[in-house]
């Protein structure tokens, strides 16, 4: 075997630890280009985020896979690191930097947040499918949910018996979502007065979308991350309990 071939074995027999190098790879990378170009101003970890979508893209467009990068043999690993333990391992691990005594203090316009972000956020993409031409309420349903979170959305659709492609429509739909957050919140903060904890949990609670909401606040403020990212987890959850259940039947009875 010659040396290519050996590392290209290397590679793949150890795909979890090649998964963590192309992920550090992108990230170093994303923060030279945030300090170089923007000056900080747009984050690091929105760029990596938008750089992944676009590798993930044409992984699946060269292989005519599912998982994107995943389906090349040596980027293997990235399945397993991007599959849903890690993520709720990621997810769960943001909590850990909560001051509770700040926690608290988001109270009942927390909890109220977290209500306005679900149902208006359902309410806008259900309009929308509408508008497009959907007509079952199965399908406009799952579609709402996806503008809820990219999450919310596959579960509802499972949970209601969504076709795959409605899934995956539902999962843009969030991914939209996902990148606009993250792009406006830099560019919003200084308007709305997002610089401190108790604002950043309310902006989380109506946001809702993790990913978002984490790199658009780190862009603001990384102290400001784990309250966002808490009421947006929370969020999520909602999300998942709601879509499938009230919102559902009230979509069945209107129409």
């Amino acid at each position: 075997m010659n040396p290519l071939e050996i590392m290209d074995s290397i590679l793949i027999k150890n795909g979890i630890i090649t998964a963590f190098l192309v992920v550090g790879i992108i990230i170093w990378f994303s923060y030279f280009l945030s300090e170089k170009l923007t000056n900080g101003k747009f984050h690091g970890s929105a760029i990596a985020i938008i750089i992944s979508l676009i590798l993930a893209y044409f992984g699946g467009y060269l292989t005519g896979g599912e998982k994107g990068l995943a389906d090349i043999e040596i980027f293997s690993g990235l399945a397993i690191l991007g599959g849903a333990m890690f993520r709720d391992f990621a997810i769960v691990a943001t909590a850990y930097g909560v001051n509770t005594s700040e926690l608290r203090r988001a109270g009942k316009v927390g909890v109220l947040s977290l209500f306005i972000g679900v149902i208006l956020s359902f309410a806008v993409g259900a309009i929308m499918a509408s508008l497009f031409g959907y007509k079952d309420p199965v399908d406009i349903t799952t579609i709402g949910a996806g503008t809820v979170t990219f999450l919310v959305g596959p579960v509802t659709g499972t949970a209601l018996g969504a076709s795959s492609e409605i899934m995956a429509l539902s999962i843009a739909a969030g991914l939209v979502k996902s990148i606009l957050v993250m792009v406006a919140t830099p560019l919003m903060a200084p308007y709305v007065g997002l610089n401190n904890p108790k604002s950043a949990m309310i902006f989380g609670g109506l946001m809702g979308t993790n990913s978002g909401v984490a790199a658009g606040l780190a862009a603001v403020d990384p102290k400001l991350v784990p309250y966002g990212a808490m009421t947006a987890t929370f969020y999520t959850g909602l999300g998942c309990l709601l879509a499938p259940s009230v919102l559902f039947l009230l979509i069945r009875f209107v129409h």
